[in-house]
C-alpha cells in the first residue's frame, strides 16, 4: 500500500503515532510487536493483553522495547498511554476501553474471547484488525453490522493470505477484468491431521501444535476462504471445494484447467485452492474479459489467450503487512476485506473420527472435528453444526467419521456469547432458519 508509507511518515513528523492494542502475545501476535517496533514510523504498540503477563513482556523484550509497565485499570492505562510509557495487562478489555488507543490487533485464535474483545472495542469506536480468521467466518457478518453502527473498521489483516487475496481482488477488478476466482496456494491438505502428527513441525517453529493441525486439516483454508467469499459475495463450487492436488512446482498458471469452467463463469464466481502448485505460499486470482482489444492488449502482456487469466501474489507475509492495515482502517477508513453482508460461505464440524455420545467435542486443529466450506443457503437450509461453534458441545448421539454435524447432534455450552452473535446474524441474514436459543430450529 504505497500512500500508506507516506501518510504514517506523516504521522512520525507530527509526533501523532497510530497507538495500538494488542490482544494476544503468541507467535504470530510477537512479531507484529517486533515489526511495528522496528520498520513503522507514525505507530507503536501502546498496550499489550494476555492472559501471562510474561507472554506480552516477552513481547516487548522481543522488540527490544523496555520501562513496560503494568497496569491494572483504565486510568493506570489511560496515563501510561499519555506519557507514552508501554504498557502490559491481562485484561484485555482494558485495551478496549482506554482513550488514547486508536486500534485494536486481536491475534488470539479464539472464538469466544474474541467476541468478547470486538464487541467492547467496537462499543468504544476503536477499529478492529483480526488476525483470526476463525472468528471472522464464523460471527464476522454481524460484528460487521455491529462496527458500521459504531462508524468503525472491522477489517482483516493484510499479509495474511485472505487479505492478499483481498488486495488482488481489487486490484483485478480495477483493471476492468472480471474476478471469477479467488484461491490460495497450499503445500498439504490432510483432513486426518491432529496435534499429535504436527507436534514436531509446530515445536520447530515455535508454533501452537493446534494452530498448525488447523492448517494441514483444511480447516484454516476454509476459513480463509470462507472470509474471502464474505467479502467478495462469491461462493464454493462444491461442499469442501474442489481442492485439486498438482504435482509438486506446477505452475500456478496451468491449474485453471482444473476447475470447472461453467462453476466460474456462472453466478458471482468461486473461492477454492490448489495444493502443490507454485509459487506456494501465494495466492491467485482467475479473471475473464470480454472486450476483443483489451483480449488481444492481456495476451500481448504475456497473460495468454483467455478465456481466464491468471495473476498472482507469490508470498504472503502476514505479520510484515499488518500494520498497513491498521493505518488503512486508522488514517482512510478503509478495510483490508469485511464481510459485504450476509455470510455467503460457512466453514462446518465434520467428524474427524467416529464420535460418541457423550463426548464433549475439542477445538479447532483438535482430534475430533475438522472444517468444511459450504454455501451459507444449503447449511442453513440442513442445520449443520459451524465449527466455529464446535468446541464444547456435547455430542447428543453417536457421529460417524466424516460425517457433519447438525444442531440436533449437539448441546450447546450455556450462555456463551458467540452463540447469542451467531444467532442474532441467523436473525437478522436467514431469518427463516433462525434457531431457537437451544440451537434448534424454529
Amino acid at each position: 500500500m504505497i500512500i500508506v508509507d507516506t501518510a504514517l511518515q506523516q504521522r512520525a513528523r507530527e509526533g501523532r503515532p497510530i497507538r495500538v492494542g494488542l490482544v494476544g502475545a503468541g507467535f504470530m501476535a510477537r512479531g507484529v510487536a517486533l515489526q511495528i517496533a522496528l520498520s513503522v514510523p507514525g505507530m507503536r504498540v501502546a498496550a499489550i493483553a494476555n492472559r501471562t503477563l510474561e507472554g506480552a513482556r516477552r513481547a516487548y523484550r522481543e522488540a527490544d522495547v523496555s520501562g513496560v509497565r503494568v497496569v491494572e485499570t483504565v486510568t493506570q492505562l489511560e496515563r501510561a498511554i499519555e506519557s507514552g510509557v508501554p504498557a502490559i495487562t491481562e485484561d484485555a478489555m482494558l485495551l478496549c476501553r482506554a482513550a488514547g488507543i486508536d486500534a485494536i490487533i486481536e491475534v488470539t485464535g479464539t472464538i469466544e474471547h474474541a467476541a468478547r474483545v470486538t464487541l467492547e472495542a467496537i462499543a468504544h469506536r476503536k477499529h478492529v484488525v483480526l488476525m483470526n480468521a476463525e472468528i471472522d467466518g464464523t460471527i464476522g457478518p454481524i460484528l460487521k453490522t455491529y462496527a458500521d453502527r459504531a462508524g468503525v473498521v472491522l477489517t482483516t489483516a493484510d499479509g495474511d493470505q485472505p487479505g492478499v487475496m483481498m488486495n488482488l481482488y481489487r486490484f483485478v477488478k480495477g483493471i476492468g477484468v472480471k474476478p471469477v476466482m479467488c484461491g490460495n496456494i497450499k503445500g498439504l491438505h490432510d483432513p486426518y491431521r491432529n496435534p499429535t502428527t504436527q507436534e514436531g513441525f509446530a515445536r520447530q517453529w515455535g508454533q501452537n501444535p493446534a494452530m498448525v493441525t488447523s492448517f494441514a486439516d483444511g480447516t484454516k483454508i476454509s476459513f480463509e476462504n470462507a472470509i474471502v467469499a464474505n467479502g467478495t459475495g462469491m461462493r464454493v463450487g462444491q461442499r469442501g471445494m474442489y481442492g485439486p492436488t498438482v504435482s509438486a512446482g506446477t505452475p500456478i498458471q496451468e491449474v485453471a484447467e482444473r476447475y470447472p469452467l461453467e462453476a466460474m463463469l456462472e453466478g458471482p464466481g468461486i473461492v477454492d485452492y490448489v495444493v502443490g502448485a507454485m509459487p506456494g505460499p501465494g495466492v491467485f486470482v482467475l479473471g475473464t474479459h470480454d472486450h476483443p482489444q483489451q483480449k488481444h492488449y492481456l495476451s500481448l502482456y504475456k497473460l495468454g489467450n483467455g478465456p481466464l487469466y491468471c495473476f498472482y501474489t507469490p508470498y504472503h507475509l502476514c505479520h510484515f503487512e499488518v500494520p498497513n492495515t491498521v493505518a488503512r482502517a486508522v488514517l482512510f477508513q478503509d478495510a483490508a476485506l469485511s464481510p459485504l453482508g450476509a455470510p455467503c460461505v460457512e466453514v462446518l464440524a465434520t467428524a474427524k473420527i467416529d464420535l460418541k455420545a457423550g463426548e464433549s467435542i475439542d477445538g479447532l486443529g483438535g482430534y475430533m472435528t475438522y472444517g468444511l466450506a459450504e454455501n451459507a443457503d444449503t447449511a442453513r437450509s440442513q442445520n449443520l453444526l459451524p465449527i466455529g461453534l464446535a468446541e464444547g458441545c456435547t455430542l447428543k448421539r453417536d457421529v460417524r467419521k466424516d460425517a457433519l454435524l447438525t444442531f440436533d447432534d449437539v448441546e450447546l455450552p450455556q450462555n456463551r456469547l458467540c452463540d447469542q452473535l451467531w444467532r442474532e446474524q441467523m436473525a437478522r441474514f436467514f431469518p427463516e432458519h433462525s434457531p431457537t436459543p437451544s440451537g434448534e430450529n424454529k
